[in-house]
Protein backbone atom coordinates (compact mmCIF):
# COMPACT_ATOMS: atom_id res chain seq x y z
CA UNK A 1 0.00 0.00 0.00
CA UNK A 2 1.19 3.50 -0.84
CA UNK A 3 0.76 6.09 1.92
CA UNK A 4 0.15 9.57 0.54
CA UNK A 5 -0.10 12.76 2.58
CA UNK A 6 -2.50 15.42 1.27
CA UNK A 7 -2.08 18.69 3.19
CA UNK A 8 -5.05 20.99 2.83
CA UNK A 9 -5.95 24.54 3.77
CA UNK A 10 -9.35 24.10 2.07
CA UNK A 11 -8.28 26.32 -0.84
CA UNK A 12 -9.22 25.67 -4.46
CA UNK A 13 -5.57 24.87 -5.19
CA UNK A 14 -5.51 22.24 -2.45
CA UNK A 15 -8.69 20.68 -3.81
CA UNK A 16 -7.26 20.67 -7.35
CA UNK A 17 -4.10 18.97 -6.10
CA UNK A 18 -6.11 16.31 -4.25
CA UNK A 19 -8.21 15.46 -7.32
CA UNK A 20 -5.12 15.24 -9.52
CA UNK A 21 -3.38 12.90 -7.06
CA UNK A 22 -6.40 10.63 -6.73
CA UNK A 23 -6.52 10.24 -10.50
CA UNK A 24 -2.76 9.77 -10.80
CA UNK A 25 -2.96 6.87 -8.31
CA UNK A 26 -6.36 5.57 -9.38
CA UNK A 27 -5.01 2.08 -10.14
CA UNK A 28 -2.90 1.82 -6.98
CA UNK A 29 -3.85 0.67 -3.49
CA UNK A 30 -3.38 3.78 -1.36
CA UNK A 31 -4.11 5.28 1.98
CA UNK A 32 -4.52 9.05 1.84
CA UNK A 33 -4.01 11.18 4.91
CA UNK A 34 -5.92 14.47 4.71
CA UNK A 35 -4.01 16.83 6.96
CA UNK A 36 -5.01 20.28 8.12
CA UNK A 37 -2.80 22.21 10.51
CA UNK A 38 -3.94 25.00 12.77
CA UNK A 39 -1.48 27.52 14.10
CA UNK A 40 -1.82 29.94 17.00
CA UNK A 41 0.69 32.79 16.98
CA UNK A 42 2.90 32.75 20.08
CA UNK A 43 1.81 36.30 20.88
CA UNK A 44 -1.79 35.09 21.13
CA UNK A 45 -1.29 31.85 23.07
CA UNK A 46 -1.80 33.48 26.46
CA UNK A 47 -5.11 34.96 25.33
CA UNK A 48 -6.34 31.61 24.04
CA UNK A 49 -8.34 29.69 26.61
CA UNK A 50 -8.43 25.90 26.46
CA UNK A 51 -12.10 26.12 25.54
CA UNK A 52 -11.41 28.51 22.65
CA UNK A 53 -8.56 26.33 21.37
CA UNK A 54 -10.75 23.22 21.60
CA UNK A 55 -13.50 25.00 19.64
CA UNK A 56 -11.03 26.00 16.91
CA UNK A 57 -9.70 22.46 16.56
CA UNK A 58 -13.19 20.92 16.66
CA UNK A 59 -14.31 23.22 13.83
CA UNK A 60 -11.23 22.29 11.79
CA UNK A 61 -11.92 18.58 12.36
CA UNK A 62 -15.48 19.04 11.13
CA UNK A 63 -14.16 20.76 8.00
CA UNK A 64 -11.65 17.98 7.30
CA UNK A 65 -14.28 15.28 7.85
CA UNK A 66 -16.59 17.14 5.47
CA UNK A 67 -13.78 17.27 2.92
CA UNK A 68 -13.20 13.54 3.38
CA UNK A 69 -16.86 12.83 2.73
CA UNK A 70 -16.78 15.04 -0.35
CA UNK A 71 -13.71 13.23 -1.70
CA UNK A 72 -15.22 9.79 -1.05
CA UNK A 73 -18.34 10.84 -2.91
CA UNK A 74 -16.27 12.15 -5.82
CA UNK A 75 -13.74 9.31 -5.81
CA UNK A 76 -15.61 6.02 -5.74
CA UNK A 77 -12.47 3.86 -5.76
CA UNK A 78 -12.22 0.69 -3.71
CA UNK A 79 -8.41 0.92 -3.90
CA UNK A 80 -8.41 4.08 -1.83
CA UNK A 81 -8.99 4.73 1.85
CA UNK A 82 -8.83 8.03 3.69
CA UNK A 83 -8.03 9.33 7.14
CA UNK A 84 -8.76 12.93 8.16
CA UNK A 85 -6.50 14.61 10.71
CA UNK A 86 -6.04 18.02 12.32
CA UNK A 87 -2.82 18.92 14.12
CA UNK A 88 -1.85 22.08 15.97
CA UNK A 89 1.42 23.58 14.73
CA UNK A 90 3.34 24.94 11.76
CA UNK A 91 2.66 22.96 8.59
CA UNK A 92 6.32 22.24 7.79
CA UNK A 93 7.09 21.12 11.35
CA UNK A 94 4.00 18.92 11.49
CA UNK A 95 4.80 17.28 8.14
CA UNK A 96 8.41 16.68 9.14
CA UNK A 97 7.17 14.65 12.13
CA UNK A 98 4.25 13.11 10.23
CA UNK A 99 6.28 11.49 7.43
CA UNK A 100 8.23 8.93 9.52
CA UNK A 101 5.38 8.39 11.97
CA UNK A 102 2.94 7.29 9.26
CA UNK A 103 5.47 5.89 6.77
CA UNK A 104 4.48 8.44 4.14
CA UNK A 105 5.68 7.60 0.62
CA UNK A 106 4.63 10.84 -1.06
CA UNK A 107 3.45 14.32 -0.16
CA UNK A 108 1.13 15.79 -2.78
CA UNK A 109 0.07 19.41 -2.53
CA UNK A 110 -0.77 22.54 -4.46
CA UNK A 111 1.86 25.08 -5.39
CA UNK A 112 -0.01 27.86 -3.64
CA UNK A 113 -2.26 28.22 -0.62
CA UNK A 114 -5.46 30.09 0.05
CA UNK A 115 -3.67 33.45 -0.16
CA UNK A 116 -1.29 32.54 -2.99
CA UNK A 117 -0.08 35.55 -4.95
CA UNK A 118 -0.29 35.49 -8.72
CA UNK A 119 3.08 35.15 -10.42
CA UNK A 120 4.77 33.40 -7.49
CA UNK A 121 6.01 29.91 -8.32
CA UNK A 122 5.57 28.36 -4.88
CA UNK A 123 3.59 29.63 -1.91
CA UNK A 124 5.49 30.12 1.33
CA UNK A 125 4.22 26.86 2.86
CA UNK A 126 5.19 24.79 -0.19
CA UNK A 127 8.66 26.35 -0.32
CA UNK A 128 9.22 25.72 3.40
CA UNK A 129 8.23 22.07 3.03
CA UNK A 130 10.61 21.61 0.09
CA UNK A 131 13.43 22.92 2.25
CA UNK A 132 12.56 21.13 5.48
CA UNK A 133 11.26 17.69 4.52
CA UNK A 134 14.30 15.74 3.36
CA UNK A 135 13.05 12.18 3.64
CA UNK A 136 10.05 12.07 1.30
CA UNK A 137 9.33 13.08 -2.31
CA UNK A 138 6.94 15.99 -2.81
CA UNK A 139 4.62 16.37 -5.78
CA UNK A 140 3.58 20.00 -6.32
CA UNK A 141 0.57 20.47 -8.60
CA UNK A 142 -0.16 23.80 -10.34
CA UNK A 143 -3.48 25.44 -9.69
CA UNK A 144 -6.39 24.15 -11.80
CA UNK A 145 -4.19 21.53 -13.47
CA UNK A 146 -6.41 18.92 -15.12
CA UNK A 147 -5.26 15.32 -14.96
CA UNK A 148 -3.94 13.78 -18.15
CA UNK A 149 -2.22 10.41 -18.29
CA UNK A 150 1.48 11.15 -17.83
CA UNK A 151 3.28 9.80 -20.87
CA UNK A 152 6.52 11.76 -20.56
CA UNK A 153 8.56 12.77 -17.53
CA UNK A 154 11.43 15.23 -17.84
CA UNK A 155 14.38 14.72 -15.50
CA UNK A 156 16.82 17.66 -15.71
CA UNK A 157 20.27 17.11 -14.24
CA UNK A 158 23.64 18.82 -14.46
CA UNK A 159 25.29 15.34 -14.27
CA UNK A 160 27.88 16.72 -11.87
CA UNK A 161 26.52 14.68 -9.03
CA UNK A 162 26.06 10.94 -8.68
CA UNK A 163 22.42 9.92 -8.34
CA UNK A 164 22.04 6.90 -6.11
CA UNK A 165 19.48 4.11 -6.36
CA UNK A 166 17.28 5.55 -3.61
CA UNK A 167 16.84 8.86 -5.45
CA UNK A 168 16.15 7.21 -8.79
CA UNK A 169 13.69 4.80 -7.16
CA UNK A 170 11.21 7.65 -6.73
CA UNK A 171 11.48 8.49 -10.43
CA UNK A 172 11.07 4.82 -11.34
CA UNK A 173 7.94 4.53 -9.22
CA UNK A 174 6.37 7.54 -10.88
CA UNK A 175 7.18 6.32 -14.40
CA UNK A 176 5.85 2.85 -13.53
CA UNK A 177 2.34 4.18 -12.86
CA UNK A 178 1.62 4.63 -16.58
CA UNK A 179 4.76 3.32 -18.28
CA UNK A 180 5.85 6.89 -18.92
CA UNK A 181 8.89 7.71 -21.02
CA UNK A 182 11.73 9.36 -19.08
CA UNK A 183 13.60 12.15 -20.81
CA UNK A 184 16.92 13.00 -19.19
CA UNK A 185 17.70 16.67 -19.84
CA UNK A 186 21.16 18.17 -19.49
CA UNK A 187 21.72 21.85 -20.19
CA UNK A 188 25.32 21.92 -21.30
CA UNK A 189 27.48 24.98 -20.69
CA UNK A 190 30.46 23.38 -22.41
CA UNK A 191 31.09 21.82 -25.80
CA UNK A 192 31.32 18.30 -24.38
CA UNK A 193 30.53 16.40 -21.21
CA UNK A 194 33.36 15.93 -18.74
CA UNK A 195 34.55 12.44 -17.82
CA UNK A 196 32.67 12.75 -14.54
CA UNK A 197 29.46 13.77 -16.31
CA UNK A 198 29.80 10.91 -18.79
CA UNK A 199 30.24 8.46 -15.94
CA UNK A 200 27.22 9.80 -14.04
CA UNK A 201 25.12 9.69 -17.20
CA UNK A 202 26.04 6.06 -17.80
CA UNK A 203 25.12 5.18 -14.20
CA UNK A 204 21.78 6.95 -14.63
CA UNK A 205 21.10 5.11 -17.89
CA UNK A 206 21.89 1.80 -16.20
CA UNK A 207 19.43 2.53 -13.38
CA UNK A 208 16.73 3.34 -15.96
CA UNK A 209 17.53 0.64 -18.51
CA UNK A 210 14.13 -1.03 -18.06
CA UNK A 211 12.28 2.16 -19.00
CA UNK A 212 11.74 3.86 -22.32
CA UNK A 213 14.48 6.46 -22.09
CA UNK A 214 15.99 9.31 -24.07
CA UNK A 215 18.85 11.69 -23.33
CA UNK A 216 18.74 15.32 -24.45
CA UNK A 217 21.84 17.50 -24.34
CA UNK A 218 20.49 21.04 -24.61
CA UNK A 219 22.87 23.90 -25.45
CA UNK A 220 22.93 26.70 -22.92
CA UNK A 221 21.19 29.45 -24.89
CA UNK A 222 19.29 31.08 -22.03
CA UNK A 223 18.73 30.76 -18.30
CA UNK A 224 18.15 27.24 -16.98
CA UNK A 225 14.60 28.27 -16.07
CA UNK A 226 13.86 29.27 -19.67
CA UNK A 227 15.59 26.21 -21.15
CA UNK A 228 13.61 23.80 -18.98
CA UNK A 229 10.38 25.65 -19.61
CA UNK A 230 10.96 25.53 -23.38
CA UNK A 231 11.78 21.82 -23.19
CA UNK A 232 8.51 21.15 -21.35
CA UNK A 233 6.54 23.03 -24.00
CA UNK A 234 8.30 21.63 -27.06
CA UNK A 235 8.17 17.96 -26.02
CA UNK A 236 4.76 18.05 -24.30
CA UNK A 237 6.19 16.97 -20.96
CA UNK A 238 3.54 15.88 -18.45
CA UNK A 239 5.59 15.87 -15.21
CA UNK A 240 8.88 17.49 -14.26
CA UNK A 241 11.07 15.60 -11.76
CA UNK A 242 14.27 16.85 -10.12
CA UNK A 243 16.51 15.95 -7.19
CA UNK A 244 16.67 18.69 -4.57
CA UNK A 245 20.09 19.12 -3.02
CA UNK A 246 21.97 22.09 -1.60
CA UNK A 247 23.14 24.68 -4.14
CA UNK A 248 21.05 23.02 -6.87
CA UNK A 249 18.78 24.67 -9.41
CA UNK A 250 15.75 24.12 -7.16
CA UNK A 251 17.59 25.50 -4.15
CA UNK A 252 18.35 28.65 -6.13
CA UNK A 253 14.67 29.14 -6.96
CA UNK A 254 13.61 28.60 -3.36
CA UNK A 255 16.09 31.21 -2.16
CA UNK A 256 14.28 33.88 -4.19
CA UNK A 257 12.19 36.28 -2.11
CA UNK A 258 8.59 35.10 -1.96
CA UNK A 259 7.34 38.56 -2.99
CA UNK A 260 9.47 38.53 -6.14
CA UNK A 261 7.86 37.34 -9.37
CA UNK A 262 9.57 34.24 -10.67
CA UNK A 263 9.48 33.66 -14.42
CA UNK A 264 9.67 29.89 -14.06
CA UNK A 265 5.91 29.42 -13.68
CA UNK A 266 5.37 25.70 -14.03
CA UNK A 267 2.48 24.45 -16.09
CA UNK A 268 2.95 20.79 -15.13
CA UNK A 269 3.23 18.89 -11.83
CA UNK A 270 6.68 18.99 -10.27
CA UNK A 271 8.13 16.00 -8.37
CA UNK A 272 10.86 17.07 -5.95
CA UNK A 273 13.02 14.08 -5.02
CA UNK A 274 14.93 14.24 -1.72
CA UNK A 275 18.69 13.95 -1.74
Amino acid sequence: MTNILLPTDFSDNAWSAIIYTLKLYQHETCKFYLLNTEKVASSRISSFSNKLLKTMLDNARKDVEKLKEQIEATNANSNHEFEAMVVLGDLDDVIEDFVPKYNIDLIAMGTKGATGAKGILFGSNTAKIFKKVKNCPILAIPNDYEFITPKQIAFPTDLNRYCDAKEIHHLQQLADLYNAKIRIVHINDNEALSDKQEKNLNVLKEYLKNFELSVHIVPSYASKETSIHDFIDELDIDILAMVYYSHSFIDGILREPVVKKIAFNLKVPFLVIPE
